[in-house]
This record gives C-alpha cells, sequence and structure tokens, in this order.
C-alpha cells in the first residue's frame, strides 16, 4: 500500500494496534493514540487532555455502539475535540463478523480524515428539537429510518432523537443540510 505525505496535525485518536497499522500504511507521518478498546482508564483520558491542549485530537473510533461511547467519553472529558465518521457499512470484514476501521479500504479512511467535524463550543445556528419533529426525525412511525438515512449521509451514523440533536448542535450542522438530505 502506497503511503501518503498529507500531515495530519491532530492526533488520530483510534481503539486497537489493528486501526494503527492501518493508518500507518496509508500516513507517512501521523501520529496515532490507541485507546486499547472500550474501557478507556483514566490515565488514558489525562494523556488525551494534554495532547488536545497540546496538538489536538481527531477521534477517528469505530462505527458501533462501542466506538460511539468511547467518543463520548473522551469528548467529555478533554474537552472539544475533531470527529471523523465512518460509515459502518465501509468497515465491515469480509466475513461480515467484525466492524472496525482496520476493515476500511484506503479511500474511505482517507475521505474521512479529510472531511471531519469541529465541535463548535459556539453555536452559529441552533437546531431544536422542534425542528426535528418538523422534520418527522423523531415522533413518526418512519423516524428511525430517517434518522438513519441523515446520519449516514452526515457520516455520524445511526442515532437516537436526543443524540442525533446533540451532535446536530455540536457539529454545526445547518437545517439546510439537513433539509438537502431529506429531499435527495
Amino acid at each position: 500500500m502506497e503511503s501518503l505525505s498529507n500531515k495530519i496535525d491532530e492526533v488520530v485518536v483510534v481503539e486497537g494496534y489493528h486501526d494503527l497499522a492501518k493508518l500507518k500504511a496509508i500516513y507517512e507521518d501521523i501520529d496515532v493514540y490507541i485507546t486499547n478498546g472500550s474501557e478507556v482508564s483514566e490515565d488514558t483520558l489525562v494523556e488525551l487532555k494534554k495532547l488536545n491542549e497540546s496538538r489536538g485530537l481527531l477521534l477517528l473510533l469505530d462505527p458501533d455502539y462501542q466506538g460511539e461511547r468511547i467518543r463520548r467519553i473522551i469528548n467529555d472529558f478533554v474537552g472539544p475535540t475533531k470527529h471523523a465518521f465512518m460509515k459502518k457499512s465501509d468497515c465491515i470484514n469480509k466475513s461480515k463478523t467484525k466492524v472496525g476501521i482496520e476493515h476500511a479500504n484506503k479511500d474511505k479512511i482517507v475521505e474521512a480524515l479529510k472531511d471531519f467535524y469541529s465541535v463548535k463550543s459556539e453555536l452559529e445556528n441552533k437546531v431544536t428539537l422542534q425542528n426535528l419533529y418538523d422534520l418527522n426525525l423523531v415522533g413518526k412511525h418512519n423516524s428511525k429510518a430517517l434518522r438513519l438515512t441523515l446520519g449516514e449521509n452526515l457520516g455520524i451514523g445511526l442515532n437516537n432523537g436526543k443524540t442525533l440533536l446533540n451532535k446536530i448542535n455540536m457539529f454545526n450542522i445547518s437545517l439546510e443540510q439537513i433539509n438537502k438530505i431529506l429531499r435527495k
């Protein structure tokens, strides 16, 4: 696999050694921090907080429940970070038994690391729960399917209504972006 020399300034946070190996095979000069799976220790969080303050963090975690859980734990402890997301369908192994960044192809990983979200402390245009109701993203029989479509297109995965609202506002996703996706 040909490695890229594109410099990523932030430290990329992944779950395991296979993820690290995959990124090192793609990027020549990349700094990667491994959480060692779902049990994120206090020491790990303290180190990540220091790294976030000095270099910034870019979270690239598996598109599954544990990956989202780790993402929340880190972001809550260290403060605003950058988030790269991958579709679950792009991270499934050949036998369709495991989900992980290490199973994704190079182009999808490069795309995810170029197309990340930054957490905003100052919201430019806050989306409300009423907006989600108006868009049928909550409270309707087809809301889950619509949230799945939206999440896949935004690259943030399937979320319940409350989590979706939090992510939309955290990543400063506009109503215009949401409407554009839902009208497809």
